[in-house]
């Protein structure tokens, strides 16, 4: 296992954090959980010996259960690990039993250290960006938890490029602490992140943990080109997420990671978190698992390198739609590319080449 250092920070990450939205399964995860204090058990420990150092929970998560049978299942390992949480998530119908405010956000990191049976959280991270309460508030607020000793670090998630920008521009013109990562959605399938949120994380050296990294069970085989899901997979039973812009290409995906997999004598998981945690500005992808055989097999992909060949045949097949500005710094031919976009921008030229060809010869 590698370790990473998480943004602008002395923290040290696995390139592998254990997530735990299997935990529970009660208040609408019912279709995602099912994973009880035991089996959580197994499941950290599992993790841990293969050097896992960071967990990764919500109070969103089974509303608060998660969290609970994490703090348990961790016992007296708890300071061994670096713990993470989020808030800001609708908890229940009081108005303010929601968002980014200081009145939500301070109960909100209340409650989770109860339920998690510790006395600080880690990495604390705001779950969603709060368009109501003006950031100054949830700067205070999050200054304060730090000051305090509750928390040790904040991040955020889901924000887009321009939230993250303002959050650190604010941050840094009152002199309050800034958060060190961001928690985003990113996959071979689903590379939107590279527009912004990935420049930006280089740019700024913030630390990109990537939940998600197998479409919430999308990438993981079960879903196949005609063949019917398995209605005991999250994708077979109604699971809302992951929106997929267009289902051809990604079975077009699914199968260029079968055939590596095959090459490489190891499943569809295994092959797709090899190639996400070789992309540019990737400290740790956040993996979960409701079975012991999936979770070795996911934590077998930190050993795994695909060749330069194998990268480089998933990143012109997976490559996302060249958007204005980006296209047109590249027709234009524009010199003195920054650094923190450059990686995302170099296999435009080719994409940009083919669609005009195509145009020429209709």
């Amino acid at each position: 296992m590698d370790y990473r250092p998480l943004g602008n920070s002395g923290l040290m990450v696995s390139t592998l954090t254990l997530g735990t939205v299997p935990f529970g399964g009660a208040n609408g995860f019912e279709k995602a959980a099912s994973v009880d204090v035991k089996g959580a058990r197994k499941l950290l420990d599992i993790a841990f010996d293969a050097g896992v150092n960071l967990i990764d929970t919500a109070d969103l998560y089974s509303m608060g259960l998660a969290e609970e049978i994490t703090g348990k299942a961790l016992g007296g390992k708890r300071n061994d690990i670096i713990l993470a949480t989020k808030g800001r998530s609708p908890l229940g119908d009081d108005p303010n039993a929601s968002g980014a405010s200081r009145y939500h956000l301070i109960r909100a990191v209340e409650a989770s250290l109860e339920r998690l049976g510790t006395d600080h959280i880690d990495l604390y991270q705001l779950h969603n960006w709060d368009g109501v309460t003006p950031i100054e508030e949830t700067l205070e607020a999050m200054h304060h938890l730090v000051s305090s000793g509750k928390v040790r670090y904040w991040g955020t998630s889901n924000y887009t490029g321009w939230q993250m920008m303002k959050t650190l521009g604010k941050a840094e013109l009152h002199g309050f602490n800034k958060p060190i990562s961001q928690q985003i959605y990113y996959t071979p399938e689903s590379r939107e992140a590279e527009y912004e949120l990935m420049p930006l994380a280089l740019d700024q050296n913030l630390g990109s943990l990537i939940w998600g990294p197998l479409g919430e069970g999308f990438l993981t085989g079960k879903v196949r080109r005609g063949q019917k899901t398995p209605p005991d997979t999250r994708q077979g039973n109604g699971w809302p997420e992951p929106y997929v812009h267009d289902m051809e290409r990604a079975y077009d995906i699914i199968e260029a990671l079968a055939a590596i997999g095959e090459a490489h004598d190891c499943s569809i998981p295994r092959a797709c978190l090899a190639w996400l945690k070789a992309r540019p500005g990737v400290p740790s992808l956040i993996v979960g698992a409701r079975s012991e055989a999936h979770l070795r097999d996911n934590l077998a992909a930190a050993d795994l390198e695909l060749s330069q060949e194998e990268h480089q045949r998933l990143e012109k097949l997976t490559r996302p739609a060249p958007l204005y500005p980006y296209w047109h710094r590249v027709v234009s031919g524009m010199d003195r590319l920054d650094p923190a976009e450059k990686p995302f921008l170099d296999g435009f030229g080719e994409t940009i080449r083919n669609r005009t060809d195509d145009r020429s010869a209709s």
